[in-house]
């Protein structure tokens, strides 16, 4: 099997047959200009070893070298033999709380963006896995189903905002919900879930969705985002800050890190709880943690592996206008004497040459 890598340089073939039609128009100028001059008796007395058969073959040496660079630039590939690449992992979901409380910025930047921050630094330590992403708050929303693209996952993961689900809360037990239709039963790949919340105001549920998830085979990381000392929930407008949330008595709303309830929710599914507030260690830990889950086959394509062959080309073009320098136009001695190109003089005519 043959594959042509950059077709669009056989166009430059069009040029040999301009460049053979210049020629023809130029040796009739010639011949024309010649007669001009002297007659063709007079001419072979004048120019006897002027070949007719010569300027014929170094306009064929580098034409034929003119295709054959043409041919190395296209770069011809042939398939040697199939090779069959398989692709194993893990599935990994990623539940991203997106509550107003994750706004707070007890930890810079804020809690919000310090989850995309994780869950970033993650992928780019991930190898064949698939990936999945979830957007939960008082309730929870796709966002990207399973798939190994990374660059798409990243795009949605950077458009992940605290207004983008204006029911407020937050739901894990929905996120976890969701989280059980991501997966492929027909493949039966190993699953992981990772929750990055601050754990604060959960709602419904949570242990008996947990131990449904568990036996699903899913194991549930918990990360938390923020500080137990907590921070105002600041109330943005274009981006800068106008006030902070208050509660009902006026007095400004502290939300803090709940580390308890994200723990609980990790031990009960097999997992464990990271402290998200360092990335280099969170990365860590879950590269650790996913290390010790065995990959699964998912995937397994087959596909011929192409050699380049464009040197042989360029070569062959390389040759071909070297021994044009050794061409002369005038005729050869030996060769006029074997009269290979018929160029032996009329009888009557004196050969000078021989």
């Amino acid at each position: 099997m043959v594959v042509l890598e950059q077709e669009i340089w056989f166009w430059l073939l069009l040029v040999i047959p301009v460049i053979i039609l210049l020629f023809l128009i130029l040796i009739l100028w010639q011949n024309k200009t010649r007669k001009k001059f002297a007659s063709s008796t007079l001419m072979q007395h004048l120019a006897p070893n002027r070949s007719r058969s010569k300027p014929i073959l170094k306009l064929v040496l580098i034409l034929l070298a003119f295709a054959s660079l043409v041919v190395a630039m296209v770069n011809p590939k042939m398939g040697t033999k199939l090779k069959t690449v398989k692709r194993e992992g893990v599935d990994i979901v990623f539940a991203i709380d997106v509550s107003k409380s994750m706004d707070a910025e007890d930890i810079a930047p804020s809690r919000i963006e310090k989850a995309k921050q994780l869950v970033s630094q993650v992928l780019n330590n991930l190898g064949s896995d698939r990936i999945g992403l979830i957007a939960y708050a008082g309730g929870a929303y796709p966002q990207l189903p399973i798939t190994t693209d990374y660059s798409a996952a990243k795009m949605f993961l950077q458009a992940l905002n605290t207004d983008m689900i204006s029911s407020q809360g937050t739901a894990i037990s929905d996120a976890i919900e969701l989280a059980t239709t991501y997966y492929d039963d027909a493949q039966q790949t190993n699953r992981v879930l990772f929750i990055i919340s601050d754990g604060e105001d959960h709602e419904g549920n949570v242990e008996e969705i947990t131990e449904q998830a568990s036996e699903m085979g899913i194991r549930i990381f918990t990360i938390g985002v923020g500080t137990e000392k907590g921070g105002p929930i600041p109330i943005k407008r274009n981006g800068v800050i106008q006030n902070y949330k208050k509660d009902n008595q006026g007095e400004t709303v502290i939300t803090k890190l709940n580390p308890e309830t994200l723990k609980e929710i990790a031990n009960s599914a097999k997992g464990s709880y990271i402290e998200g507030n360092v990335t280099s260690e969170v990365t860590e830990k879950v590269t650790s943690e996913l290390q010790d889950i065995e990959k699964t086959e998912f995937e397994a394509k087959q596909f011929a592996d192409f050699e380049s062959h464009f040197q042989l080309f360029l070569g062959i073009a390389l040759a071909l206008l070297f021994l044009d320098i050794f061409v002369l136009e005038r005729s050869t001695a030996w060769l006029q004497k074997l009269n290979l190109f018929n160029e032996r003089k009329k009888k009557g005519v004196k050969d000078e040459t021989l």
